[in-house]
């Protein structure tokens, strides 16, 4: 009988992607979605702020009080950052970078210890056939990234922008549709930098994903604004395009966006969100609350801006500082009471233009119907909207299209 293997996976969609690697890579162990019978767990971890530290070290400490005998094993981003400590304390049996992750049935194996880190300028030629537990497949189109934001560690940990073959990347959307999948999430460390060092672009992957058999729509990760090319917004109305773009804003501040070494102007990023926002697009965004440098004037700055901003999605968060960035020793610090503060304030305001906009949309929603719960599924529309539906008839993995529903503050809902 073959040994079970958990996979606990912390932080982003290219962590999400890279754990379906290892999935498909074994061979000699089975993949197991619950965690009490597993023999051995994989932890990939997140490590881009102390705090995401913390958490995996909060989930180690759990297996071990509950009195699993499971074998831990650790890769991801922390792999670079906290693996090292960690195999010293005893507390995981061997700790594995990125680009080792396809020699996973070896790596479980090895009876002794281990510290084994891999290459940084390491590429996935990695083809994924099914994605577990998914009704959307997650295609990592590129690895690591060249800007240099005073508060991120994470070219440190994933290494500079570098693009998978274009040929692979087809070859394993090919495969994919004809397994089923008809929503495709491209994910990187920085997507938007995608064919930068092959002769390519975004925009032509993309297209030529389109014309693969059973590909219906193509969603992105976050892109940063100046990488939303010419050559990009020739695509903006084709129907296989989500009409949700996600733009790493990080602040609407100039005076914050100076000290972050952002590479976005907001006068520029305003005039681009009002674009795609008159093509019918959703538009969501990354957000600091609470960096060093952020005073009260600062940040009532960037509130009036944000409030010009035609915003729908937010992923917001409080800065925690990242030991060995330039952010961790700049002055004045932020207290955390009014980080988080600043935190709810904006999420408030971009909830309430989220409600406004689901308000406004005309036309039916083309949702791809992803989990139940207590009688209801509930799925995601082409604004990156989620729907909850009520209905007899079993919908898991099903494209639908509805046109009646009600629009409600904690979202979107239909009786079917």
């Amino acid at each position: 009988m073959k040994k079970k293997v958990f996979f606990k996976t912390f932080g982003c969609r290219t962590n999400i992607y890279d754990s379906q690697v290892m999935m498909s890579a074994m061979q000699e162990y089975e993949v197991t979605e619950n965690e009490a019978e597993a023999d051995t767990i994989v932890i990939n971890s997140c490590t881009v702020t102390n705090g995401a530290d913390t958490h995996v070290r909060s989930y180690i400490s759990g297996v071990e009080k509950s009195g699993n005998a499971a074998k831990l094993f650790l890769t991801g981003c922390g792999a670079h950052t906290k693996g090292e400590s960690l195999l010293k304390e005893g507390r995981i049996h061997g700790v594995f970078g990125q680009s080792e992750k396809v020699k996973i049935d070896t790596l479980l194996k090895r009876e002794k210890p281990f510290y084994d880190p891999g290459d940084l300028n390491h590429i996935d030629d990695a083809i994924v056939d099914d994605f577990i537990g998914k009704s959307r497949a997650f295609i990592k189109i590129q690895e690591g990234c060249n800007f240099r934001c005073s508060y991120c560690i994470i070219p440190f940990v994933r290494g500079d922008a570098r693009s998978m073959d274009e040929e692979k990347i087809l070859e394993q959307v090919s495969r994919l549709a004809l397994n089923g999948f008809g929503e495709f999430i491209l994910t990187g460390t920085n997507v938007g930098s995608y064919g930068q060092d092959k002769r390519t672009s975004l925009a032509r992957l993309m297209k030529r994903m389109s014309q693969i058999r059973g590909v219906r729509r193509i969603r992105l990760g976050s892109v940063e604004p100046i990488q939303i090319s010419d050559e990009f917004k020739e695509i903006l109305d084709e129907p296989w395009m989500e009409k949700h773009m996600h733009i790493a804003l990080q602040h609407t501040s100039p005076t914050m966006l100076k000290l972050m070494n952002r590479r976005n102007v907001y006068k520029q990023d305003r005039e681009l969100f009002e674009f795609l926002a008159e093509k019918g697009f959703a538009i969501g965004t990354d957000f600091i609350t609470g960096h060093p440098g952020e005073s009260e004037e600062v940040w009532l700055e960037a509130m009036r801006n944000a409030k010009e901003l035609p915003l729908t999605h937010l992923h917001a968060f409080t800065y925690s500082k990242r030991d060995g960035t330039p952010s961790a020793t700049m002055k004045p610090e932020v207290n955390g009471r009014v980080a988080k503060e600043r935190l709810h304030e904006i999420q408030d305001l971009v909830d309430a233009k989220n409600y406004d906009f689901r308000k406004q949309v005309s036309g039916e929603l083309d949702v791809l119907v992803e989990s139940s719960k207590d009688g209801l599924y509930h799925g995601i529309d082409q604004y990156f909207n989620k729907i909850t539906i009520d209905s007899k008839e079993d919908l898991i993995g099903n494209w639908i299209n509805i046109e009646n529903y009600e629009v409600r503050k904690d979202g979107n809902y239909a009786n079917l």
